[in-house]
């Protein structure tokens, strides 16, 4: 009697790919939403890392605004205004790049 029941449960019942296709959609979801997006957005901040050029004003990840003045490297040193302070930051401390269109 026991053994019958065990061998009406562990027949299985369906396709095992029919069992793994919630968990494949589910990664392939996440890969089209998550994943993809930030490896677009690592590449496009590695890009204007790269581009970087002095007379560029730029933003710091701490928030501090201003102009490349010199570049060493993987070093960069900003003007600050107003006082035109000049200080020595990374280059991968620099997390965004101001538009210029205005200046001139």
């Amino acid at each position: 009697m026991v053994l019958n029941f065990f061998l009406q449960t562990s027949a299985p019942s369906g396709s095992s790919l029919l069992g793994f296709l919630p968990i494949l959609l589910i990664f392939a979801i996440f890969y089209f939403l998550l994943f993809l997006p930030m490896q677009r957005q690592r590449k496009q901040q590695q890009r204007m890392l790269t581009e970087l050029q002095n007379g560029n004003d730029v933003v710091t990840s701490g928030g501090i605004v201003g102009t490349i003045i010199a570049m060493d490297g993987d070093k960069l040193i900003l003007r600050v205004k107003p006082d035109n302070v000049k200080i020595q930051v990374t280059r991968s401390s620099v997390s965004s790049l101001l538009s210029t269109e205005g200046k001139k």
